[in-house]
């Protein structure tokens, strides 16, 4: 007896004379959109895994470089070889000596090598010599640094969020007003009250400075770049109107220069017997607060939502966390740190206010916050590299006679290619490297 029964009334065998389902071609497979987002989640777990391997099997030295700079260190040390180079092109070419020698290049082509070649070793020389030569070098670009870092603080804070703070400028001169109206105002108190007092007026007008963009962001939607820019219009102005008044102005001047900070209210000197060194205590200042934002971006839980709204703000929002009070409390926080920079330069170096004492510290925080990828780590690496850099500069003008202007410009080329790894890697055909550290700013760019 057959296993196979015929259906009733001779009907066909399911199939037997229906139209062939289409197949799908060969070595395609039809996924589900469930089938889909699950292979996605393996891949995406995959490379984080490789990349957590990879960045194990790093050096502690190639760990440290990647946390600091987003890449690794051969891409660093090549950012740094090709700027130079570039450099030295320009400075060779600048030189008059050179010049007068590629006139007769082609009789004695020994004379222009041996020109450019002078020219570009003494210009770097005095580079490294007057930002890292001596115990006095070191110390000016500690003193040039501090500053940077706070003002790079105030930037890479709001970039987590994706907001991007053109306010440092303000906040700065916010804080710097404040601590030095507290600092000169109030007499007679011992410096254990009176500094920390300074200090922290500083750092709350500039985190009010802050607040103000955040709180405008959140509710009304205004974009934080505009209503920064015209803050920091606002406080130049009024900060050059209040300093020519009598509530700051010192009674024996006309001019508009404020009275001078109370002993009791300045930053002590870090190394007090060598009166010659301006390094003070505010250093000390930048790494403690730049340790309590590392901490506060990626170890608590306002850091975690810090992230996230920056990274996806419906996702976030999703998530039962408020975008809104994150946006506010990032500007605010990055207002404080601008602030915190105002107060240790009126406090620490400056003494006295006067039209202009912000000299674009807060906009060079944005280079410093944008060099450092918008890590913390990586924004004091910065600060310290842009200070030492200003130093030397300084020294290789004075020593060189090298124009100002072109330090600038070597300043510049460094920063751009240690900024543009991909670039690096393009020009030496290096291959994309994940260490695990590496991730640059979340949020704003990434």
């Amino acid at each position: 007896m057959s296993d196979h029964q015929e259906p009733p009334g001779g009907a066909p065998r399911p199939g037997e004379h229906e139209e062939p389902a289409s197949e799908p071609p060969p070595g395609d497979v039809l996924l589900d959109e469930d089938e889909i987002a699950q292979a996605e989640i393996e891949a995406a777990a995959e490379r984080a895994a490789d990349a957590k391997s990879v960045g194990l099997e790093a050096g502690f030295g190639e760990r440290l470089v990647a946390a600091l700079t987003g890449t690794s260190v051969i891409v660093t040390v090549l950012a740094f070889v090709s700027a130079l180079f570039i450099g030295a092109f320009i400075i060779a070419f600048s030189e008059d000596s050179v010049r007068q020698a590629l006139g007769y290049f082609f009789a004695q082509p020994q004379d222009a090598f041996r020109a450019a070649g002078d020219a570009v070793f003494s210009a770097y020389r005095a580079l490294v010599q007057g930002s890292l030569g001596g115990t006095t070098q070191l110390s000016e670009t500690f003193v040039t640094a501090t500053p940077l870092i706070l003002t790079g603080l105030a930037v890479a804070v709001p970039l987590r969020a994706a907001l991007f703070n053109i306010g440092a400028e303000g906040q700065f001169v916010a804080g710097g007003m404040m601590a030095g109206l507290v600092g000169f105002g109030l007499t007679g108190l011992p410096m254990v009250v009176h500094l920390p007092l300074a200090v922290a007026a500083g750092v709350l007008a500039g985190g009010l400075y802050g607040w103000i963009p955040g709180i405008l962001k959140a509710r009304t939607g205004a974009h934080e770049v505009i209503s920064t820019i015209m803050l920091n219009n606002i406080a130049l102005l009024v900060s050059g109107y209040l300093i020519s008044t009598t509530l700051f102005r010192r009674p024996d001047r006309t001019d508009p220069i404020s009275r001078s900070v109370e002993e009791s209210a300045r930053f002590p000197r870090l190394i007090p017997w060598e009166p010659g060194l301006r390094v003070n205590t505010s250093l000390l200042m930048a790494i403690a607060l730049a340790v309590v934002i590392f901490w506060l971006v990626e170890r608590s839980t306002r850091g975690f939502e810090l992230n996230a709204v920056g990274l996806n703000p419906s996702a976030a929002t999703a998530a039962g966390m408020n975008p809104a009070r994150t946006l506010v409390t990032a500007m605010t926080v990055g207002g404080a740190m601008a602030g915190a920079a105002g107060a240790a330069v009126i406090l620490g170096l400056q003494y006295r206010l006067t039209i202009g004492f912000s000299a674009g510290i807060g906009f060079s925080g944005i280079t410093v916050a944008l060099l450092g990828r918008g890590r913390i780590g990586g924004t004091v690496a910065a600060g310290i590299l842009i200070g030492a850099l200003q130093v030397g500069g300084r020294n290789m003008q004075a020593q060189t006679g090298t124009s100002l202007e072109l330090a600038l410009v070597i300043q510049a080329l460094i920063i751009v290619f240690i900024a543009a790894p991909g670039l690096v890697r393009a020009i030496f055909r290096i291959k994309a490297d994940d260490l695990a550290t590496g991730q640059v700013a979340k949020g704003w760019g990434a």
